[in-house]
C-alpha cells in the first residue's frame, strides 16, 4: 500500500527515482552532448544512483512499519474484542519535495544531513476508531523491541492553533540489507476519523487558495475543529456505555471464519485429543 499522506496528492511510485537537475547543477542530456563533460555525466549517474539506494531505504523501513500494523490489526480481528484501526495509508517523499524543502530549510545537501535533518521521507498514517484507540495503537507499536522512539508530539492533547489534531511518532526500524542493518526513521501519523476528515479538509482548502486563506474560512475551520472534536468525546462515551460490541464482531465474522474455528471443529478437535490421550494413538473415525 503506498497511498498518499496528504489527501489531493498522489504518492510518487517509486519507480526510476530521477535526481532532479537542480540538485546536482546539470542535465544528463545536455552532459552527454558535449565530451567535454563525461565527467559531469558519470558524477550525474553515480548521484543517481546514490540517491536511489538512500530513498530505498526509506521503502524498506516504511515497509516494515506498515507490517507491524498489519499484524496488530490481524490480532485486533482475530483474537480481540474488536478491530480498532479503520484502515492505513502510506506516503514516500519524491526525490523533488526532499529538494524543495533542503532548499526552503536550508539544509545541507548531503545525505547524511538530509537523514538527520527530515524525519518524515517515509510516513504511515492510521486512522482508528476512536481516541483511546489512538493511544492504545501506539503503546502497542512502541512496546516492540525492535522499533525505536526518537520523538512523541501530542497534537490530540495540545492542538496546533488551527484546531489540527493528530498524534505524530518519529520511529526507527531496522532495514537488513545484504550489507548488514541499516536504521531508518519514520514518521507515524495515528488519529480519529473525525480527525482525519478535518485534515483532509483543511489541506484541499490550503492548498486551493496556496495557503493564503480567507480569514472566514479559518473560523469556519476553526469551528469545525470542535465540531469533530465534541463527535469524538460523543462516539467514545457510547463506545464506553456499550457492554458487547456483537455488531463490530459480525462485521469482520467473514473474513475471520478462514482462521478461527468453529465449535464443531473445536469439539472434534477436543474429543480426538481425549481418545488419543497424551503421547497415544488411535485410529481415525474418518
Amino acid at each position: 500500500m503506498n497511498s498518499s499522506l496528504t489527501p489531493g496528492i498522489p504518492s510518487p511510485d517509486l519507480g526510476p527515482l530521477d535526481v532532479p537537475a537542480l540538485l546536482v547543477g546539470a542535465d544528463l542530456a545536455s552532459a552527454a552532448a558535449d565530451p567535454a563533460n563525461a565527467a559531469t555525466m558519470e558524477d550525474l549517474r553515480r548521484l543517481r544512483e546514490e540517491f536511489t539506494r538512500f530513498l530505498m531505504k526509506y521503502k524498506f523501513g516504511m515497509d516494515a512499519v506498515e507490517t507491524k500494523v498489519s499484524i496488530l490489526r490481524q490480532e485486533f480481528t482475530h483474537l480481540q474484542d474488536y478491530n480498532p484501526i479503520e484502515h492505513v495509508t502510506s506516503r514516500l517523499k519524491s526525490p523533488e519535495s526532499i529538494l524543495r524543502k533542503i532548499e526552503r530549510k536550508g539544509i545541507d545537501p548531503s545525505f547524511e544531513a538530509i537523514r538527520d535533518e527530515i524525519n518524515d521521507i517515509a510516513g504511515v498514517r492510521i486512522v482508528c476508531s476512536f481516541v483511546s484507540d489512538v493511544y492504545r495503537i501506539l503503546d502497542a507499536l512502541t512496546r516492540q523491541t525492535d522499533l525505536g522512539v526518537l520523538d512523541v508530539r501530542d497534537y490530540i492533547a495540545s492542538p496546533k492553533p488551527n484546531g489540527y489534531k493528530s498524534l505524530h511518532a518519529i520511529v526507527e526500524v531496522p532495514v537488513f540489507l545484504s550489507d548488514g542493518p541499516v536504521p531508518v526513521r519514520v514518521e507515524v501519523q495515528i488519529r480519529t476519523i473525525a480527525m482525519d476528515f478535518w485534515a483532509s479538509l483543511e489541506h484541499k482548502i490550503y492548498y486551493k487558495y496556496d495557503r493564503q486563506v480567507p480569514q472566514a474560512l479559518l473560523e469556519d475551520l476553526g469551528t469545525a475543529a470542535e465540531t469533530a472534536a465534541a463527535l469524538d468525546a460523543t462516539m467514545e462515551r457510547l463506545h464506553d456505555e456499550v457492554s458487547t460490541l456483537d455488531v463490530l464482531s459480525e462485521s469482520v465474522s467473514g473474513h475471520a471464519a478462514r482462521i478461527v474455528p468453529d465449535e464443531q471443529v473445536v469439539r472434534r478437535l477436543s474429543d480426538v485429543r481425549r481418545r488419543r490421550g497424551p503421547g497415544g494413538s488411535a485410529t481415525p473415525r474418518e
